[in-house]
């Protein structure tokens, strides 16, 4: 496998000098500095989205990759079951209110998105901003993002404009799907699972690779906008992780404004999940050449928008709690999967995720300074290495 992998980088290095779509942004004016993508409303313990909300403020905290001239929000009621009727928005320790269409108030129809008139706030790259949304009826069930590694605060009545934050806290973000930038020169969208999203990363730290990665890009005034979802598939869809990656790519990741690459780390899920109920359903068993023809299809479609698309290889996850024989059949994709991203010449650029976080002893384990402890995913350290590596495809 050493030698293979050594071939294979050959071709990598190769593949990374030489990137047939030269894309630039498809609006020139605004660049999405932070986003994230929306999930069906999921009962589990610590979110609210099978309730909603009722005459409360939802208070929520996100990271700039980059700054920019002026801001404007985007709001989400994707899976939402009836209209979100929304009382105000306000932003920041100022309590800045957001207007659409010149009104404080706006109303969201069902599996729509909105986007507020534009706001005249300088920002700075990596600026924590702080929105307070208040509704003074009843939500139903919340469109939202369930591992945001974030803290929200939901309080009862209106407190639009008030410093303190109080009330009950989540971690997922609820409605706030993007916050985009004019003066950016554009935006990386790192598209995939829980790897991209982040998961197990120290939370409230911001600490996932794609912030790492918005660090690196910071002199160039590109955003980054991380449209990644714990337990995301590329080719099934279970209720509790997202639309299947295929089919949301157009919209969470081609739909960003000024999208001009796009990193794509996807597949683990439907190679080792396959056949497993986790509490969300079971997927079948999926093949090499099924997750290559996954691939194929959204590098097709970032290639007819003049978007960059980078293939992301699929990190080690070998575990002592994984049967022999299991393991050796995921291992077995993997490995097919892994080798196509980096000689097929399909994408734009590799980034070689397994190498990055490999472990030199044993290439199908994620190296012990990396690893979060569960084998499968980085740990702070690990995210700041695949950030590494993804810059220099950038």
């Amino acid at each position: 496998m050493r030698t293979t992998l050594l071939a294979a980088l050959a071709l990598t290095a190769a593949a990374l000098v030489t990137s047939p779509a030269q894309a630039m942004p498809r609006d020139p004016t605004w660049s999405a500095a932070w986003a994230t993508a929306m999930q069906r409303p999921t009962p589990a313990t610590g979110n609210w989205s099978t309730t909603g909300f009722h005459h409360q403020t939802i208070r929520q905290t996100i990271r700039l990759s980059t700054g920019g001239r002026s801001l404007r929000i985007r709001l989400s009621n994707q899976y939402g079951t009836k209209p979100l009727h929304l009382t105000g928005l306000t932003l920041g320790e100022r309590h800045l209110t957001a207007t659409f269409h010149g009104s404080p108030r706006t109303t969201i129809a069902t599996g729509r998105t909105i986007t507020s008139d534009p706001l005249n706030l300088a920002t700075t790259a990596g600026e924590q901003l702080t929105f307070s949304l208040y509704v003074d009826g009843a939500t139903g069930p919340a469109t939202f993002h369930e591992d945001a590694l974030t803290t929200t605060y939901a309080a009862d009545d209106n407190h639009l404009y008030d410093d303190a934050a109080g009330g009950e806290t989540s971690h997922s973000v609820y409605y706030l799907t993007g916050v985009d930038v004019t003066g950016a020169t554009g935006t990386v969208v790192t598209f995939g699972d829980s790897i991209t999203n982040g998961h197990n990363s120290t939370v409230g730290a911001d600490h996932r690779y794609s912030d790492a990665l918005a660090q690196r890009l910071r002199t160039r005034r590109l955003g980054v906008a991380n449209v990644g979802i714990t337990g995301n598939l590329l080719l099934s869809e279970l209720p509790c992780f997202g639309a299947q990656g295929v089919s949301r790519f157009d919209r969470d990741a081609l739909g960003q404004p000024g999208v001009r690459t796009v990193i794509v780390e996807e597949g683990e899920n439907d190679i080792w999940d396959s056949e497993h109920n986790f509490g969300c359903g079971v997927t079948p068993r999926v093949t090499a050449e099924q997750l290559i023809g996954g691939y194929r299809r959204m590098i097709a479609a970032a290639h007819a928008h003049g978007v960059r698309i980078v293939g992301g290889t699929i990190t080690p996850f070998k575990a002592d709690y994984m049967e022999p024989a299991e393991f050796a059949r995921a291992e077995a994709i993997r490995d097919q999967v892994n080798h196509w991203i980096r000689t097929s010449g399909q994408y734009d650029a590799v980034a070689d995720f397994a190498l990055a976080v490999g472990d030199p002893a044993d290439e199908q384990r994620l190296d012990p300074a990396y690893d979060s402890g569960d084998h499968l995913h980085p740990n702070d350290a690990g995210y700041a290495a695949l950030a590494a590596v993804a810059a220099g495809t950038i």
